[in-house]
């Protein structure tokens, strides 16, 4: 999403709350070059995915993609929870955050609980890379 929003397309941006929209809109410069930088960081963490699927001799790029994995997750986790509890504290009006009904619904029942179970499916991927790894069965029996 973030290649096609940073595109142009804007199809799912009003989901995201009235400031990114407008951004996205008058296609501020600096704001469509931190869309296209989300979008690499986005793959590259479909890369380090898929570097857990292949069984690693090196122990040390295993043991480097598994913290990657696992210390991602936790990353993941923690930034859709903290965004969920500061949505959801604006919906409330505790705190002052300008955010319409429309969007703070689209964030709290989509969007930071999608990053919230990407965060979890991120620590279990890396924990259940660590299992399988036969260099670490080896070194434990």
């Amino acid at each position: 999403m973030s290649f096609y929003w940073a595109s142009g397309g804007m199809l799912g941006v009003s989901t995201l709350g009235e400031f990114i929209a407008r951004q996205a809109v008058i296609r501020d410069k600096s704001f469509m070059m931190l869309v296209w930088l989300t979008g690499v960081v986005k793959v590259l963490g479909a890369v380090l995915l898929f570097g857990l699927l292949k069984p690693w001799k090196s122990k040390l790029t295993a043991k480097g993609l598994y913290f990657a994995a696992v210390a991602g997750g936790a990353f993941l986790f923690l930034y859709g929870l903290l965004n969920w509890l500061a949505v959801l504290l604006a919906s409330a009006q505790v705190l002052n955050m300008n955010i319409d009904r429309y969007s703070a619904n689209w964030r709290l029942f989509f969007w930071e609980p999608f990053w919230m179970l990407g965060g979890v499916l991120y620590f279990v991927s890396g924990r259940r890379f660590y299992a399988r790894m036969s260099w670490r069965k080896r070194s434990e029996t």
